[in-house]
């Protein structure tokens, strides 16, 4: 097929049954308005911690050496602990109600966290709201591989992810805003006001989704699909046999195949490479030199989450194009930071070449997108419940490392080189390569495999067919 064709047919996207374009339409309303909404809020509500430590909680609540790290550790704790029951709830409760439900959970804590005392209150409230908010991500994946095809899901995926970025983005604005305009308002600092205002936003969200989320297509009550619409929907997904998960042959199966190992595998390395954004470093380098204002240390990080939203979509939707080549971000990442951690290592390293590092390495960022779309599309032939434990374990496995990575190589004492950070990022970086050819080779191994089974599967069918017309005529 041309290139001009290939481009027209994935803008404007052919569907093989009728009524389908109108289908995926609605399914994008629904489905993407309110996860990325979801998703807004869950990093808004999560990244205003290293937005409010700039802004003056440093100052206010005594934090001593590495305090701010351990508050990040207690949250991703609890985040390990909240990530496979969340999925397996999915499994077993409707979307519509679980997702609102952990909504207005980490909401409410979001707010309480406004009358802290001690970074030890804050490590507290973390704790449980690192639970809740475990629910978003790779519930919305599970959700996402469930209702869309392989063609479809790149794309969608990016998108989700974008708004999560969009949030970290946005909530240094915000800070800047409510610095300017509520600090000292009712006797509290802007930094307490910011989680108020954050933990409200995330309300009326969660009545949405309430109301609107379609569930699963085989669960959806939605008033607005027809029944018509509701099977196309099974029917666009594979049909596979479903066994009961929450048994010994269930834990069988998902810790003896390769999947598990190498999906969680390639997360949890994937995962670090992104330390230097999800540790905030370059607004804890900014805060070590004492040499910017509150506005430009929340201001200026935004560009690292800006970096990450074009890096973003322009791979979700390249590796959509060239039919699911997920794993090219792989070897983009680990060409980003090698680069990156040398240019920061330079001991003669210019403020803008440490600046412009930090930015570049936002575009890591893309591996969330296109390696749970990576996993989707992998295990798209296998049973929901062993995808969804996979999904779910990828970023619980990626978690319980970052825990003690982050306080390992990222401390904000090791500001403003983080050297020893640095020398992990390289190393990750290589590892991420290496590990990226080793599990494109099992991919592409089992796809062979199944499309022979398949193969053969039709000829047994043929020759069963033609000998049942033999005997009728004998």
């Amino acid at each position: 097929m041309p290139f001009i064709q290939r481009v027209k047919n994935y803008i404007h996207q052919p569907y093989e049954h009728p009524g389908e374009g109108k289908l995926v339409r609605k399914l994008d309303f629904f489905i993407l308005t309110f996860c990325c909404l979801m998703y807004f809020t869950n990093y808004l509500d999560r990244s205003n911690l290293a937005n409010a430590y700039v802004s003056g909680m440093k100052e206010e609540l005594d934090f001593v050496g590495n305090e701010y790290n351990l508050i990040n550790t207690v949250f991703t704790v609890g985040y390990i602990i909240g990530q496979v029951p969340s999925n397996l709830a999915l499994y077993h409760l409707k979307p519509r109600i679980f997702f609102p439900s952990m909504m207005v959970i980490w909401g409410a804590l979001t707010m309480v966290t406004a009358a802290a005392k001690t970074p030890q209150h804050i490590m507290a409230i973390r704790f449980f709201q690192g639970i809740a908010e475990s629910s978003t991500f790779v519930g919305t994946h599970y959700i996402l591989g469930s209702w869309y095809t392989g063609r479809e899901l790149g794309k969608r995926s990016g998108i989700f992810t974008s708004s999560g970025l969009a949030g970290t983005m946005f909530g240094g604005f915000l800070q800047t805003a409510i610095n300017s305009s509520l600090d000292g308002a009712r006797g509290m600092a802007g930094w307490r006001w910011l989680f108020i205002i954050d933990g409200l936003i995330t309300i009326p969200i969660a009545i949405y989704g309430l109301f609107l989320f379609p569930d699963t297509p085989s669960t959806t009550s939605a008033f607005y699909l027809t029944p018509a619409e509701r099977a196309l929907a099974i029917s666009r997904v594979p049909e596979v046999p479903e066994r009961r998960p929450w048994n010994l042959a269930f834990v069988k199966r998902v810790f003896t195949s390769w999947y598990w190992y190498g999906f969680v595998m390639l997360w949890i390395i994937a995962g670090e490479t992104e330390s230097f954004s999800s540790n905030s470093l370059l607004a804890i380098y900014m805060k070590s030199t004492k040499k910017y204002s509150i506005p430009q240390l929340n201001n200026y990080p935004t560009g690292v989450p800006a970096v990450g939203i074009v890096s973003t979509l322009f791979w979700a939707t390249l590796t959509d194009f060239l039919g699911g080549k997920r794993y090219l971000v792989g070897y983009w990442i680990g060409i980003t930071g090698i680069v990156t951690a040398a240019m920061i290592l330079n001991p003669e390293a210019s403020v803008s070449s440490i600046f412009g590092a930090y930015y570049w390495a936002g575009s890591v960022y893309a591996c969330q997108a296109t390696f749970f779309a990576w996993a989707n599309d992998a295990m798209r032939f296998e049973e929901d419940s062993l995808r969804a434990v996979v999904i779910a374990s990828m970023n619980c496995g990626s978690n319980a490392v970052n825990a003690w990575w982050s306080l390992l190589f990222y401390s904000a004492n090791f500001a403003p080189k983080f050297t020893k950070g640095m020398w992990a990022m390289i190393g990750t970086s290589i590892a991420l390569a290496i590990w990226t050819t080793g599990l494109l080779y099992m991919t592409a191994r089992t796809e062979k495999k199944r499309l022979l089974e398949a193969e053969i599967q039709v000829v047994d069918d043929k020759n069963y067919e033609a000998g049942v017309v033999g005997d009728g005529k004998v």
